[in-house]
């Protein structure tokens, strides 16, 4: 039987480790890319009572399972600390510990405290080699729909009927008004470009955020852009190649980093490839599409015929695509566009058919590309699902965390809904408990390193789903609860735009409504609350980089704690409708030392630990966020 790490009845509540910068010290070379040869001291921390006789690591060198002993050091002011030095023999280190103590022994991986011997799926895992960007470590990302953001040359818009579309001609539209239902609101374009995501970074750099995720700005026929019809090209309705180059240049001045969206599984039927292959079995691209019968029965996404699936088993394609010297990935990473980053459209069905199934190797080659052109590329992928196989530091970065982020803090804060294929719901129950939310963030960050784990793309909204205000239902409460998850949590955030200023949506479609910019339209009061947020996660070390451990589980509230040597940040959220009283929170078991004086980010009030308790007043839905020692802002960071 599994115990909860912070059951008072086993004594063994204090125990911690994870994969952050406080428990896995670098010995020889560096924290965030560690090489096979490498050593690292792994460290264990628990409460200055805490009934602990030994520990040992346990490993799997070869595949032989070996204890080392940890030696107890010097303890901290409210902790003990457990070591031991291990070498970095192996692609991916795998280990687990085992606590001794006076009523038996418990193990230790990455799912918490068991009895029972547990198998080698949840252990701690190092992967020497994998290289995760340098600079993702505090940016916060902004998403832009780029039709919908801003207006900045209204010369280049579309105009009605300039081209059909899926039996639906273009159509213009006023800014602010909403967009249409059915297969015409693919077709319909506000002008949004380049030049007016340009003409907006102001607002970008007082939100705070400093990367930008872009939905496909390459030429197609649907407004959405995942109907590709030429990879080469920037569609001129959003101000073609020489537009990208400036959006690139003026985001660097401001220390902005820009990641690309593309739609490698398929193409659009317009695409030259599709209909040379199309029209000729034996054209040059033939080989990069399956027919079944030519000309018009064929392999496409999801039945889509507007999508055909692109077939990786040919090597001209990959070549094309990524691995040529002059493939599509590769050219726009280079000068003057010199992307930071891919975000690779529906990666958990790329490369996959029936008994093909070559994701793996598509994604493993898509890497090997990307990080030659920038070894400090960001490359993630769409997957709404489990992707613990493609998370194991040789495929993806991170990903779209749906799985592992958003479907169980939503579950939580708004109700259970549960989509089937192609996005149809399947299932609706009511809210999660706060427990079945903790069980699920911590099932999905321990089957993947903790060095992937920090890259995973997180987010609440998305072009693709509900926004944040619409799917958490009545009361500010909710959406500040999760907001103050999304920027507190171990990842990298992302806002899509709109979500700052209270914009609503109850779909795909209804979410990718135009920016307002006229601010009587905004949520201002929202606007502060996530602008301080956004700051305060760009600033902070132990939110960038500083390990996770629940603190208490309450029927409508959660605790937290994240920490480094230097800062402790305990996170106190609350989805209502009632507030979290106002008792002592403990936090000894945390590790959080008698003396210590937290801050509160939004309200400035402080509270110093006695006892082992912080005394926290009632805190109403929403979040708290309280620091120890200095606001970072004081420090320069």
């Amino acid at each position: 039987m599994t115990e909860a790490l912070t059951d008072p009845a086993t004594g063994l509540g204090s125990l911690h480790h994870d994969g952050s910068v406080r428990y896995v010290v670098p010995v020889t070379g560096t924290t965030d890319r560690p090489r096979i040869g490498d050593e690292v001291r792994l460290r264990v921390r628990a409460g200055l009572e805490t009934p602990v006789d030994r520990i040992h690591v346990r490993t799997t060198p070869d595949g032989e399972q070996a204890f080392t002993e940890l030696c107890e050091v010097a303890p901290g002011p409210a902790c003990r600390w457990w070591e031991v030095t291990i070498r970095l023999a192996m692609p991916t280190t795998g280990y687990r510990f085992l606590v001794s103590g006076p009523d038996g022994h418990r193990w230790l991986n990455g799912t918490g405290l068991h009895r029972a011997s547990q198998t080698d799926r949840d252990d701690f895992r190092i992967v020497a080699g994998f290289d995760p960007p340098a600079w993702i470590t505090d940016r916060v990302f902004y998403q832009v729909f780029p039709d919908r953001f801003a207006n900045g040359d209204p010369s280049n818009d579309v105009v009605d009927g300039a081209w059909t579309y899926r039996g639906h001609a273009t159509r213009r539209r006023a800014w602010g008004t909403p967009p249409g239902r059915g297969g015409g609101a693919l077709v319909e374009f506000y002008g949004g470009d380049l030049a007016g995501l340009g003409s907006r970074l102001d607002h970008l750099e007082r939100l705070g955020v400093n990367a930008i995720y872009l939905n496909p700005i390459f030429a197609t026929r649907s407004n959405h852009g995942y109907d590709t019809i030429d990879y080469e090209r920037v569609a001129p309705h959003f101000g073609g190649d020489a537009a990208l180059a400036d959006i690139r240049r003026a985001a660097a001045e401001r220390d902005i980093r820009l990641m690309l969206d593309i739609a490698p599984n398929h193409a659009g039927a317009e695409h030259p490839w599709f209909l040379a292959a199309q029209a000729d079995a034996a054209a040059e691209t033939a080989s990069y599409f399956i027919f079944r019968e030519r000309p018009h029965d064929y392999e496409s996404w999801l039945g889509h015929g507007s999508l055909p699936k692109l077939d990786y088993r040919s090597p001209d394609l990959r070549a094309a695509m990524y691995d040529g010297p002059g493939a599509i990935l590769r050219r726009w990473m280079r000068p003057p566009y010199s992307v930071d980053g891919w975000r690779i459209d529906v990666a958990n069905m790329l490369g996959r058919l029936g008994p093909d199934q070559l994701g793996a190797e598509v994604a493993r080659g898509m890497r090997l590309a990307i990080k030659q052109e920038n070894a400090d590329a960001y490359l993630i992928g769409e997957h709404s699902y489990d992707a613990t196989e493609q998370l194991a530091g040789d495929q993806w970065d991170g990903v779209m965390n749906y799985a592992g982020f958003r479907s169980p803090v939503l579950d939580w804060l708004g109700g259970i809904e549960l989509l089937g294929s192609g996005g149809d719901p399947f299932l609706r129950a009511e809210r999660s408990s706060t427990a079945d939310m903790v069980e699920t963030l911590e099932a999905y960050r321990a089957a993947i390193p903790w060095a992937v784990a920090r890259c995973q793309y997180n987010l609440l909204a998305s072009h693709d789903t509900a926004r944040v205000r619409t799917a958490v239902g009545e009361g500010p409460g909710r959406e500040r609860a999760g907001l103050g998850l999304l920027l507190t949590y171990v990842g990298v955030p992302s806002i899509l735009y709109g979500d700052e200023v209270g914009l609503e949506g109850h779909d795909g479609l209804s979410t990718r409504r135009t920016m307002p910019w006229d601010e009587a339209d905004w949520d201002l009061d929202h606007l502060a609350f996530v602008r301080a947020l956004v700051g305060h996660r760009v600033r902070s070390d132990a939110l960038a980089r500083g390990g996770f451990q629940v603190l208490e589980t309450g029927r409508d509230s959660l605790v937290y704690l994240r920490d480094t040597d230097d800062e402790q940040v305990i996170v106190v959220v609350v989805r209502g409708p009632a507030t979290r009283a106002g008792e002592p929170l403990p936090v000894a078991h945390g590790a959080v030392a008698d003396g210590t004086t937290f801050r509160e980010l939004l309200s400035g009030v402080q509270a110093t630990v006695v006892g082992g308790h912080l005394p926290l007043g009632p805190t109403e839905p929403g979040v708290a966020i309280w620091t120890s020692g200095s606001d970072p802002s004081d420090r320069g960071q």
